[in-house]
């Protein structure tokens, strides 16, 4: 990991949004305080130069450059004025009577001016360490006048104002730096939740959504923490809802074989069993198995939670009808049924749609007396099951489609109590909808509704008597 990677792993993000606010405050500042210098800078400095020019043109017209005149006025006015004069005719430099102090203000550019190959010359000298502005202007034929001033006065004005933008910068760093971590303090406050949320999920296992506030990105993120917790606590319940459920309905048939598998091993030992009893045994083991291997398949597939997304395509719904009606007819060998569909296009799974549907005619062969008849239609996609029994009571009709749920009735017979559960599971993923009834001639009726289209065939009757 980079040091880069390390130092931001171990500054809070609260720390990095207040850093980043004072740098980005403290960069604007210092780019508009350069650009404030530069600009105040030059505008002194123009300033100067206007000033030092337009006071040259007129002591020129007033004669400061005739012959004499400047060594006769006293150096106390030059002073007081903080002006430097000096005139330059005919190669030779007069200035007031201190004699030699005009001379370093003069250089080439000032004898251009006089020479008349320039009109005026602006520039800046050191002297002894401080600096002057230098302005030269001609005043007649070889003859130029020339001022000069200390820019001390501005460099002090340069000085004070530089102190000025170092106040400001800092204070308004310091401001930004306040300010960043109120705002970034008050912005993370819902993150912090969510991290306590997390903390608190991991040590105590314990699924609360939190309150959402406001309608920003934040409170988007804690919909969707929350969203997350609900699927999570969803999961967990069907997972101990499985367990639960394994446990008690595994405990019985379990039970049952070890018994029959002892009583085989002791009549190895000696016990005496007749080849009757022992075929009886075997029988009801084998039974047991198939009981177990179906129980486990019902668990699996309730215990699968996913949307409809392995592979569905079009698949006829009265085809899979007709598989399971000749499934169910070969173990209900007693029971006639009656079935009349029409082609209907849905897109979905067919083994998950044949095994429910193979679950409602199962259903209904159980519950048919012998010789009973099991009535099956598939008119508009909608696939109706009624049977001949004794039906279903207005107390246990709106559990049928719970797990593991038996009637009185229903506890001595085979089953698991959950063939009617995965039906509803499969019309869930597949946009449908599944419903129980009471049949109009007695009995039951079950209804699996499916989103799909006709297809264009007659329908097919086949009536009970051809079963």
């Amino acid at each position: 990991m980079r040091l880069r990677d390390r130092l931001s792993a171990r500054v809070s993000l609260a720390s990095r949004v207040t850093m980043l606010a004072t740098v980005a405050v403290g960069l604007t500042l210092a780019v508009v305080s350069v650009a404030v210098y530069l600009t105040v800078r030059m505008q002194l400095v123009d300033s100067l130069d206007e000033s030092l020019l337009r006071r040259a043109y007129a002591a020129a017209e007033a004669g400061f450059a005739d012959s004499g005149v400047v060594g006769t006025i006293p150096p106390a006015t030059f002073a007081a004025a903080d002006i430097k004069i000096a005139v330059m005719r005919a190669g030779e430099v007069e200035s007031t009577p201190d004699g030699e102090a005009a001379r370093p203000y003069v250089g080439p550019m000032e004898w251009e001016v006089a020479g008349g190959d320039r009109g005026h010359s602006i520039r800046t000298v050191n002297i002894s360490g401080t600096e002057f502005r230098v302005v030269a202007v001609g005043a007649g034929p070889g003859t130029a006048l020339v001022l000069a001033q200390s820019l001390q006065p501005t460099h002090a004005v340069l000085e004070r104002l530089g102190v000025v933008f170092w106040v400001v910068g800092i204070g308004g760093m310091l401001v930004a730096g306040a300010a960043g971590w109120v705002v970034a303090s008050n912005s993370l406050r819902p993150i912090r939740r969510l991290t306590a949320a997390a903390e608190q999920v991991a040590r105590t296992q314990q699924l609360t959504p939190i309150e959402v506030t406001g309608d920003d990105e934040l409170a988007r993120l804690t919909v969707a923490f929350n969203s997350m917790l609900i699927a999570l606590d969803a999961s967990q319940h069907r997972q101990r809802q499985l367990v639960a459920d394994a446990g008690h309905e595994l405990r019985t048939p379990l039970t049952s074989l070890r018994t029959n598998i002892d009583l085989l091993t002791q009549s190895e030992g000696g016990s005496e069993l007749t080849p009757h009893a022992r075929k009886e045994l075997l029988a009801d083991a084998h039974a047991q198995v198939e009981e177990l291997s179906t129980l486990v398949g019902d668990l699996v597939e309730l215990a699968r939670d996913e949307p409809l997304v392995r592979n569905p395509e079009p698949t006829d719904l009265a085809q899979l009808v007709a598989s399971g009606v000749e499934r169910v007819r070969r173990r209900a060998m007693g029971v006639d049924f009656d079935v009349e569909t029409q082609p209907w296009l849905v897109v979905g799974e067919a083994q998950l749609l044949e095994r429910a549907i193979t679950n409602l005619l199962d259903n209904a062969a159980k519950w048919s007396p012998p010789g009973g008849i099991v009535t099956v239609r598939l008119l508009d996609g909608e696939l109706t099951v009624a049977d001949q029994g004794r039906g279903i009571s207005e107390e246990d009709l709106p559990h049928v489609f719970e797990r593991f749920y038996r009637s009185r009735e229903a506890r001595t017979l085979p089953g698991s109590g959950l063939g009617l559960a995965i039906v509803q599971q499969t019309a869930n993923r597949h946009g449908g909808t599944v419903s129980a009834r009471h049949a109009l001639g007695g009995g039951a009726e079950f209804a699996l509704r499916l989103p799909g289209e006709p297809l264009t065939a007659a329908p097919v009757a086949v009536p009970a008597s051809q079963q």
